[in-house]
């Protein structure tokens, strides 16, 4: 084997491992395709709606993290606020179909507000050190306060997402016994992620690949980034298996999910490989109590099995459990439609009273 396919094998099957909060991939940003019509999504704008208003939460250790808002188009002061947090390797444009919706509901008006995660989007660079789940915990903390959101309060989060709200109750349980209402757990873990799902060892910090590919991006950005160019096909076809469910998948959608992880640089995903293996936050739940719960996931899910969200119904029995029958990691890209429903009873449940969404059922 020579040096450059010895290192070629090193980087892709490091690129090429998946950890809890998506699919570590590699590839090229990917190209619109030609109109397609079987494709429902082929003219979709996806990713590239605007906000109303967007700004800078600054950490208290100096990380500028993007944020945004979305207003409701109706118009009126809005009865609930809606705080998105996105998986690993993703961003906030992650959320693109859930923001479309909401942004229509009358009952409640919506304020909805997204970020990115550190390292992520566009918010600013943080060090290995500070790349945690803890750390990102704090930083929902300080979005919420600094971005002066009040009242009723909703946290969605995606996998990692769902895990940095985790953290925030662990930290500061009184927020949620005092102000937010309603949590949604979507497609993530409490812990134990090597059990069930992806194998143990590729989320291991002694794992020589994790070590070989942060390594090279310090010595070598440039190398891993014309490796990750070089996978284009083979990382297509590996995405869609790795975080849709249906092999019916818009290939728009499988565009636009290797899109976000692309902007996602090589180093940033060593950096959290460490936190996304050892979390666990089992006890943290308990912070949860006082807030309406939905635990959602896709029993085709194979980042993060559909025992994941079990086992943290067993730890929350109030909890509304919810399986979506063929949905992958991603079922928010799969299943919008089903997913905005259930996101909309919660925010009901939390404007009107625990009874009231089902008698306002809405449909986009």
């Amino acid at each position: 084997m020579t040096v450059s396919r010895k290192v070629g094998t090193i980087i892709g099957g490091a690129i090429g491992v998946a950890a809890a909060g998506t699919a570590i991939a590699v590839g090229v940003a990917a190209r619109r395709r030609a109109h397609d019509p079987d494709d429902p999504y082929v003219d979709e704008p996806l990713g590239k709606l605007r906000p109303d208003r967007t700004y800078s939460v600054i950490t208290d250790d100096g990380i500028e993290l993007s944020v945004e808002e979305v207003d409701p188009v109706v118009g009126g002061k809005p009865e609930v606020t809606v705080v998105f947090v996105h998986g690993f390797a993703l961003s906030r444009r992650s959320w693109h179909f859930q923001r479309r919706a909401l942004a229509q509901l009358t009952e409640p008006r919506v304020r909805q507000v997204y970020y990115d995660h550190r390292s992520h989007g566009e918010s600013g660079r943080a060090s290995e050190a500070s790349s945690t789940i803890d750390q990102l915990g704090l930083d929902l903390g300080e979005v919420i306060d600094k971005a002066g959101i009040e009242g009723p309060t909703v946290l969605v989060g995606h996998s990692m997402g769902g895990m940095t709200i985790m953290a925030l109750a662990e930290q500061r349980p009184e927020l949620f016994a005092e102000q937010v209402c309603g949590v949604a757990l979507i497609g993530t873990s409490a812990g134990e992620v090597g059990k069930s799902g992806l194998p143990r060892p590729l989320l291991s910090r002694y794992n020589p690949l994790t070590r070989s590919i942060g390594a090279l991006a310090d010595w070598q950005p440039g190398l891993v980034e014309l490796v990750r160019a070089a996978g284009g096909q083979l990382t297509r076809r590996a995405l869609r298996s790795l975080a849709f469910g249906s092999r019916d998948i818009s290939p728009s959608l499988v565009d636009f999910l290797l899109e976000l992880l692309d902007d996602t640089p090589v180093r940033v995903l060593a950096d959290f490989i460490d936190t996304l293996g050892t979390h666990n936050r089992y006890a943290a739940l308990a912070g949860l109590k006082h807030a309406h719960v939905l635990v959602l996931s896709g029993d085709a899910d194979r980042m993060t099995a559909f025992s994941h969200s079990e086992r943290i119904a067993v730890e929350l029995p109030d909890a509304e459990l919810v399986r979506v029958r063929g949905g992958g990691h991603m079922v928010m890209f799969e299943q919008p439609e089903l997913v905005n429903d259930y996101l909309v009873l919660l925010l009901q449940q939390c404007a009107y009273g625990r009874d009231s969404g089902r008698r306002r059922w809405w449909r986009r």
